[in-house]
């Protein structure tokens, strides 16, 4: 999208696009929304700017679906298998995206925790933009798996 109408539509919100650069991304005179895939380390407290770890390459060594996630978890010396600082976010999108990031990377007892514990499940409001985001996403998209299995946590937890 051309960067004036993004910004006229921001405007109109009463955001600045300068101010959400975790969620839009502004090159030259084009803006796009960040898919929730890529605003994983903004929503788990992991720095985008550090350089990447070197490593040598194998030949016969399988690509991990989540090697970004797990390089962030084994940086921030956290255990396996657990996302560090998934603690609520700033937004009520910011915890819908934790959400469906805990979600679509098996993290079943921390979304648990997420939705319960720390009381994200119990905002109306995060209920309703996930609905809203599921009606909008496309109907084969990871995106809508996503958000439609943080969903199927809601009747399950009693929320």
């Amino acid at each position: 999208m051309e960067y004036d109408t993004a910004r006229k539509i921001a405007q109109g919100l009463g955001v600045h696009l300068e101010r959400i650069e975790s969620v839009v991304e502004v090159k030259g005179d084009k803006a796009r929304l960040l898919p929730v895939a890529e605003r994983t380390r903004y929503l788990f407290g992991k720095d985008s700017t550090a350089p990447a770890t070197k490593r040598r390459k194998k030949k016969s060594k399988q690509m991990s679906l989540f090697a970004e996630l797990e390089e962030a978890e084994a940086a921030e010396g956290g255990p396996a298998g657990e996302l560090a600082g998934a603690s609520p976010g700033a937004t009520v999108l910011d915890r819908v995206h934790q959400g469906m990031i805990l979600f679509a990377t098996g993290r079943g007892e921390a979304l648990k925790r997420f939705l319960v514990e720390e009381g994200a499940g119990t905002d109306a409001r995060f209920w309703g933009l996930a609905q809203s985001l599921s009606a909008l996403y496309p109907r084969q998209s990871d995106e809508k798996r996503q958000v439609d299995g943080v969903f199927s946590r809601k009747k399950g937890l009693g929320l």
